[in-house]
């Protein structure tokens, strides 16, 4: 039985926003994961998921996934496209086939789709993606949040191969990559194919029976999207705040409020990187917020010190609305609040930490868990 369902409008801008706050600056657009199910909903299909313990333990599942940089397409990128006479040939429908490839690659059918991570565009993809092929797909997923690389994934943390995979772009290639030496490659491997697409590709990996996907999965996710943006919208209807109402949902904290008042990034190796400044307003006036992130927001100072760093979550968001945002859209003179809120247990590990804290990323950084910063 379903546990969750889109029904109409209203239930996927909810479900979308609720992912978006949960995103950390990256999991795809808005408008991409909008159009994706608004599109869905007018063809008759079934946006719905289901409770993972109604999966039987034999089934195999995958997980459909978008691998690229979020960065802007440049003109010149656009100008090659042009000249290669490129064409979109599968467009939203990549994803499917991807699953079918990788159906058809290990020689026994796909039962069920687990969601890689929490997103405006990446938990829509699969979702749709579930309702064309006429499969269920879980209530949870492998991240918690959105995050740019596969070792900040529990499939890297409990030790599950992601591999063969599949990769299907727009334009028509298909490649299956039959085995990684370890998941630093597999996400390289996918990254340099989404640069050969010019951005972007959609991958299926992580062949799992589902006795082992539940033993990693991080439950309930979905449904916990659809109360987030549920409970903003009602609190917006009522005349209240957007932002409290979520971090209630949430169990996060509000930890900074200001204007972006710098941004630099880059494209670089399949993913952007780049730090957003942010000067304090209000309660923060004369303080400093700056955030470092690639694809998504991982390490931030406070006044220059370290602050907030993953695995925990720091989101900004814009101070009216409470609506997220993407690293891709923000910009100088946006009015945001960051929101923090608690990661992963698991990933507070040594291990956890060696694939997703401020160190793995290239920071001198000691990780301190988000409930004792804004305690002190």
């Amino acid at each position: 039985m379903p546990r969750g369902r889109l029904q109409n409008h209203e239930d996927c801008e909810d479900f979308v926003r609720g992912c978006l706050f949960m995103a950390t600056g990256g999991g795809g657009a808005v408008e991409w994961g909008m159009g994706m199910l608004e599109s869905a909903l007018e063809d008759g299909m079934a946006l719905e998921w289901v409770d993972v313990d109604d999966i039987p333990d034999d089934v195999w599942t995958v997980t459909p996934y978008g691998m690229g940089s979020i960065a802007p397409v440049s003109k010149e990128t656009l100008d090659e496209i042009e000249r290669l006479e490129l064409v979109d040939k599968f467009g939203d429908s990549s994803m499917a086939e991807a699953v079918k490839e990788l159906a058809e690659y290990l020689g026994q059918p796909i039962g069920c789709l687990v969601p890689a991570e929490l997103g405006a565009g990446n938990t829509p993809a699969p979702l749709v993606t579930g309702a064309r092929l006429g499969m269920p797909v879980v209530d949870g997923d492998y991240a918690g949040r959105a995050i740019p690389e596969e070792i900040q994934g529990t499939p890297y943390l409990y030790d599950k191969h992601s591999w063969p995979f599949t990769s299907v772009d727009k334009w028509g290639n298909v490649a299956i990559v039959k085995y990684a030496v370890n998941p630093s490659m597999l996400e390289r491997i996918g990254k340099m194919l989404g640069v050969a697409a010019y951005g972007g590709t959609t991958m299926a990996a992580t062949p799992l029976p589902a006795r082992e996907m539940k033993e990693i999965l991080v439950r309930g996710t979905l449904t916990k999207c659809l109360a987030i943006g549920r409970a903003m919208r009602e609190a917006r209807e009522k005349g209240e705040d957007p932002i409290d109402a979520a971090l209630k949902v949430t169990g996060g904290w509000r930890l900074f409020e200001g204007v972006v008042s710098g941004k630099e990034w880059e494209d670089r190796d399949g993913y952007m990187f780049g730090t957003n400044h942010i000067k304090g307003t209000g309660d923060y006036e004369g303080q400093t917020l700056d955030v470092w992130f690639k694809n998504e927001n991982h390490v931030s100072w406070l006044n220059g010190k370290p602050w907030v760093c993953s695995p925990d979550l720091i989101t900004l968001v814009y101070r009216e609305s409470g609506e997220g945002t993407t690293s891709t859209l923000i910009k100088e003179g946006d009015e945001v609040v960051a929101v923090g809120m608690k990661g992963l247990e698991a990933f507070r590990s040594e291990k956890g930490l060696a694939g997703a804290g401020p160190r793995y990323f290239g920071f001198d950084i000691e990780y301190v868990p988000i409930e004792e910063l804004v305690a002190a």
